[in-house]
């Protein structure tokens, strides 16, 4: 059976997380992307469209996602990173 045929398993989410973190590493400094959707967040919420409650609650989600995942990578370069990201996809 060819791979794309194949349903997931468990096995799967890691190299998936992985392949996740290495793309997003060469998208910038994700360390700084908590501190970007703040920005970006106080500007909608300064008009009408921010009155949204649903819309509120989905950007604070956003946020507080963004946040956990900068504090998990904090204590690691971003070559330790990449270097266990590549382990990972490998494995």
């Amino acid at each position: 059976m060819q791979r794309e045929n194949q349903k997931p398993t468990h096995h799967d989410v890691m190299p998936s997380m992985a392949n996740f973190l290495s793309e997003l590493w060469f998208e910038g400094d994700f360390r700084e992307q908590p501190i970007y959707l703040s920005e970006i967040f106080k500007r909608i919420l300064e008009t009408d469209l921010g009155d949204d409650k649903e819309l509120r609650s989905k950007m604070m989600e956003c946020i507080k996602t963004s946040e956990m995942l900068a504090k998990a990578l904090e204590p690691f370069s971003d070559k330790q990173i990449e270097k266990a990201c590549g382990k990972t996809i490998k494995a």
